[in-house]
């Protein structure tokens, strides 16, 4: 038996109770409170019910006679994908089997004989707590799809990266995530803020090795006004303007060692001293930092503080590169051309068998980074709808770059005279220009295609005296 209140359902409420009496007489009470009541006598119709409607709460006896009892309606509600709050009823003196249930997720009991008043607030406060589970849901479905393909893939390395980021997302420990370029170590600790608890928060990323120690330091810490030259305001640093959300500090390998004695203090006693101030303020971020170095071999080699590396490494999630994951290259693709259908308006878009078998052989040094930009270039320059290997870069085909000049490509030629210096600067020099031209001179995109730091490539590129060359575009609005 169904019923609905005039003004519009304040939940779908399911009950569920041998008894006629007690069934009429729970649907009146809900009814009268503005809920949609739906009430059967056994576990058999009430698991039609969970299977066919949206039920929002369940208020069952926890005795229904020989067709089962609460504990299986308790089990047939937590088995839905999105399963609503249960709340038993049982006789009075005896709630042992009550808090059983508890155990298994009911979100509470209530015994008999009880007060309307109890029960009132028992399922307004049941169904606020489903409200604002759902609430939690929506934002972060919201918000995942800026993840990317992180997630796409069920190899047995990604599946317990991502069991870990599950288990760790709840705490505030420091979190130190490691792997190559590419591989998505912005998206691990984004995965990681979104599926806890400060989710609602911001989310604020920064690269270390992209500024000098003077600018690295007020952005991190902040600074007060006239504390510098052009220091016309005080500014609070990421850590404070974080609030209870999580700073990034990304290629924290790059960070300068009297940085990192500054950060070491910050991180054990929870507290920043903004440049040109006297006093400490109190953060509540939680900090998450990311390289491509190993640090220990930093440590060892003296670049990096051994007792940051400790307060850092609390917790380390290390992303393996793609070419250690190849079974996931044809769902990573597949996702990524996906999303370029809908952005181009093609939804017929697909890869030819070939093409993806291709893919899944080829090493991916750039990893999910240059998968996703070889699929946007596939998909961008296609004129067919099917995908086919003629898309993919030659060297993903098998086939050799064309040689512009002898010794440019494949192996150099070794006459005499030949300079393995020279060749391997003459190199580099190339490989610096190329990539300044592929970014439009943007030069930390530039270093990202080189899989280098910001730092690395800036003194590459004085080296071989191209400061100049490219200057870095003003950004678009």
């Amino acid at each position: 038996m169904s019923a609905l209140h005039e003004g519009g359902p304040r939940g779908h409420v399911l009950v569920v109770d041998d008894e006629l009496s007690m069934r009429e007489y729970l649907e009146i009470l809900l009814v009268r409170d503005g809920y949609a009541v739906t009430s059967v006598p056994a576990v058999a119709p009430a698991c039609e019910v969970l299977a066919r409607d949206s039920v929002d709460l369940v208020i069952s006896d926890m005795k229904l006679g020989p067709g089962g009892s609460g504990l299986d309606v308790l089990r047939a509600a937590r088995s839905r994908k999105e399963p609503p709050e249960v709340v038993l009823i049982t006789a009075f003196g005896t709630p042992s089997s009550a808090v059983e249930a508890m155990r298994e997720g009911a979100y509470d009991y209530i015994c008999k004989p009880f007060d309307n008043e109890e029960l009132r607030l028992l399922v307004h406060k049941a169904l606020e707590k489903r409200a604002l589970r759902q609430e939690n849901s929506t934002l972060k479905e919201r918000l995942l799809p800026g993840l990317g393909g992180l997630m796409v893939g069920s190899s047995p390395r990604m599946r317990a990266l991502w069991h870990l980021v599950e288990k760790v997302a709840p705490g505030r420990s420091t979190v130190l995530v490691t792997g190559e370029s590419g591989t998505g170590k912005e998206l691990v600790a984004r995965a990681i803020h979104l599926r806890g608890q400060r989710a609602a928060q911001p989310f604020l990323p920064f690269n270390c090795g992209a500024l000098n120690e003077g600018v690295l330091e007020s952005e991190l810490f902040g600074h007060m006004k006239g504390s510098f030259t052009g220091a016309t305001h005080e500014r609070p640093g990421l850590l404070v303007s974080a609030g209870e959300g999580t700073v990034m500090l990304d290629e924290v390998g790059e960070m300068p060692m009297s940085t990192q004695v500054k950060l070491l203090r910050v991180l054990q006693e929870r507290k920043v001293k903004p440049v040109g101030s006297a006093a400490e303020i109190p953060f509540h971020a939680r900090v998450i930092a990311a390289t491509n170095r190993r640090l220990e071999a930093e440590v060892k080699a003296g670049r990096f503080r051994e007792d940051l590396f400790y307060r850092l490494n609390v917790i380390t999630l290390e992303l393996p590169a793609l070419r250690e994951r190849p079974d996931d290259i044809p769902p990573l693709a597949t996702h990524f051309l996906a999303r370029l259908s809908e952005e181009l308006g093609r939804p017929a878009l697909r890869f030819a068998p070939e093409t993806l078998a291709l893919m899944e052989r080829y090493a991916f040094p750039g990893n999910v980074r240059q998968l996703q930009n070889m699929v946007e270039r596939a998909a961008t320059l296609s004129d067919s709808d099917l995908l086919g290997p003629t898309t993919l870069p030659p060297t993903v085909r098998g086939e050799a770059e064309p040689q512009s000049r002898s010794g440019e490509a494949g192996e150099p030629s070794m006459g005499a005279g030949f300079n393995l210096e020279r060749y391997l600067d003459d190199s580099e020099r190339r490989h610096l220009l190329a990539a300044l031209k592929q970014a439009q001179g943007v030069k930390t995109r530039a270093a990202e295609l080189l899989g280098l730091s910001f730092r690395s490539f800036r003194y590459r590129l004085a080296k071989h005296g191209l400061t100049d060359e490219l200057d870095e575009p003003t950004p678009r609005a």
